[in-house]
């Protein structure tokens, strides 16, 4: 029986996002191992079959000697189970867990989810980055991108062998489950973005461009969904949050453990954000035939292409956010409907999950036979 192990650094991640892929490992007759720090998703983890093992992670945190430890937690969890492959995602464990690999001689392969806004400039911090992943990545087997900028980004740094990489459409969605529902009228037109409460997800942005669209009398509600993350380098503080709800800039619904009653019931989804790997929100939103806003920038307009399911607006401008979502708030029914079934009919043809799952058996059997 073969061993696989999923690495991320959250087990809410790995539950919810890599459940379809344990299963269809589980059905090859794989046994499945999940390494993430605890919280309240890890028993499910071990319910659907896996076997848990806690490794703690800071998840923006820089301190060496913690990072050390993250390094050696991998390789001794490594060693217990001898997997004979690990899947790698999120920074972390595509850099640390790859070193743990390589010093024990398992195979692994990663995916790159998401560079972020700080591996593109010049700063003592992005340095850093790009020569982590350039010394870790020698060392696995296949290295997926979600997105053909981010590969070609690793390419011209070298950070990477060209010949193990390719780009596979983000995490998938499930098509199935994430389906329309008919047509669902709203009292008031309702924008909604679901995201981590993160600045770097252009949450202010929206925030603003919701009231420049409010005094000039446009009768719409803008909710937002997504966990605080104030601990994050980025992350909006929660003094900032309760300000926005003080002020009614925007509803704030919190966090569900199911987003898709919250899609169906929105008019139109917006994700402002400045950088993507393939951002769920966005597949979610395509796959249950909504129109979205979002930016022109990697990742999002993977997704989105310019009047044909939505609109892309410029990154980091609230003004044309707020143009961008105004024409969808004035478009016809039947002409939303449209974009939504194009959203839908981009999300079925390249993003369902099956294509990931399908390629991710194909390399284990390739790197493993």
């Amino acid at each position: 029986m073969k061993k696989v192990a999923i690495v991320i650094n959250t087990s809410w991640n790995i539950f919810n996002f890599r459940l379809r892929l344990i299963k269809a490992l589980q059905a090859q007759g794989m046994e499945v191992f999940a390494i993430a720090p605890p919280d309240e998703y890890s028993a499910r983890l071990e319910v659907a079959g896996c076997r848990f093992i806690p490794v703690k992670m800071q998840g923006s945190g820089s301190n060496p000697f913690h990072e050390l430890r993250v390094i050696r937690k991998l390789y001794e969890a490594y060693k217990e189970i001898q997997p004979d492959v690990v899947l790698h995602y999120t920074i972390k464990p595509n850099v640390y867990g790859t070193l743990a690999a390589r010093a024990l001689g398992i195979p692994c392969i990663n995916n790159v989810s998401g560079l972020g806004t700080v591996f593109l400039n010049n700063s003592t911090v992005a340095k850093i980055a790009r020569r982590l992943y350039g010394f870790a990545f020698r060392f696995p087997q296949k290295v997926f991108f979600q997105n053909k900028d981010d590969q070609r980004l690793f390419l011209r740094f070298k950070l990477v062998k060209p010949e193990i990489t390719e780009v596979i459409p983000g995490s998938g969605i499930d098509t199935t489950r994430f389906s329309p529902n008919g047509r669902i009228k709203n009292t008031s037109f309702t924008f909604l973005v679901l995201s981590r409460l993160l600045y770097d997800k252009g949450i202010a942005e929206y925030v603003e461009a919701a009231g420049i669209l409010k005094r000039k009398g446009i009768k719409a509600r803008f909710q937002l969904m997504g966990a605080p993350d104030p601990g994050h380098r980025r992350g909006i503080s929660l003094a900032v949050i309760d300000s926005w709800k003080e002020k009614g800039c925007v509803e704030y619904l919190g966090t569900t453990d199911d987003v898709l009653p919250y899609i169906r019931h929105a008019d139109c989804v917006v994700l402002p954000s400045y950088r993507e790997g393939t951002p769920r929100s966005l597949l979610e939103a395509a796959s249950a035939g909504k129109p979205i806003v979002t930016t022109d920038v990697p990742g999002c307009n993977n997704i989105v292409q310019d009047e044909v399911n939505g609109y892309l607006c410029k990154a980091k401008d609230a003004l044309d956010l707020a143009d961008k979502m105004e024409r969808m708030y004035q478009l016809d029914s039947h002409h939303r409907e449209e974009l939504g079934r194009k959203s839908r009919q981009i999300a079925v043809e390249k993003f369902d999950e099956k294509i990931v799952i399908d390629r991710y058996l194909q390399a284990i059997e390739e790197i493993t036979r």
